[in-house]
């Protein structure tokens, strides 16, 4: 009799179990919300969520605040939000007027993608990286590797900083853009055309 092995290198098992999981979380349901500021508050009080910082990494090791800007100027918090039974793929969502919103990289022509929120009635919110000097600067999908779209703070000279979600305590995970499908509209929220979701993933070492 005939043994056949199948030989999975453990890239791909760990592509395929990110993907799996990410599939089983996109629902329609829209679930009730509660947010902690840390983990061990949420394991204690029996809570459901965890909120994750967003931040851009200088290369001298600064952080800077990831925000969303309003048309008037108006800066509110991006984070990520963490279901606490797993911290795999998280949710990164604008925190807008009591309204969590979607963050996602846009359709376009242009070099680099566009990464927005969007509110329900379809506005675009900038999102920004804050200098300590008052700089604003582009947050942009730069680069894409299959389904993995690599998202960037772009100073004014052109360099890119690294984007990630940090947990109270002290977990990170990077944030990247995923491309569920191979058609260029992703889908369409509140009119908007969206290319790939923004998620907070586990971290990569190899």
């Amino acid at each position: 009799m005939n043994t056949f092995i199948i030989e999975l290198k453990p890239r791909r098992i760990a592509t395929f179990l990110v993907l799996f999981i990410l599939l089983m979380g996109c629902k329609n349901e829209t679930p009730e919300i509660n947010i902690t500021e840390d983990s061990s508050d949420a394991d204690k009080n029996n809570l459901t969520e965890v909120i994750w910082h967003i931040k851009a990494i200088h290369p001298d090791g600064k952080l800077l605040d990831i925000k969303a800007i309003g048309e008037d100027g108006t800066i509110f918090d991006v984070k990520a939000i963490q279901d606490k039974n797993q911290r795999s793929i998280l949710d990164i969502k604008a925190l807008v007027n009591g309204k969590q919103l979607p963050v996602k990289v846009l359709v376009t022509e242009d070099k680099y993608m566009p990464v927005k929120a969007i509110d329900v009635d379809g506005t675009i919110i900038d999102i920004k990286a804050l200098s300590a000097d008052g700089d604003m600067l582009d947050v942009k999908g730069v680069t894409q590797s299959g389904n993995i779209i690599n998202i960037k703070a772009i100073n004014k000279e052109g360099e890119f900083y690294g984007i990630k979600a940090i947990s109270p305590n002290g977990w990170v995970n990077d944030v990247k853009g995923i491309k569920m499908n191979k058609e260029t509209v992703e889908e369409v929220v509140s009119g908007v055309e969206v290319y790939a979701h923004i998620k907070g993933l586990t971290q990569s070492y190899y």
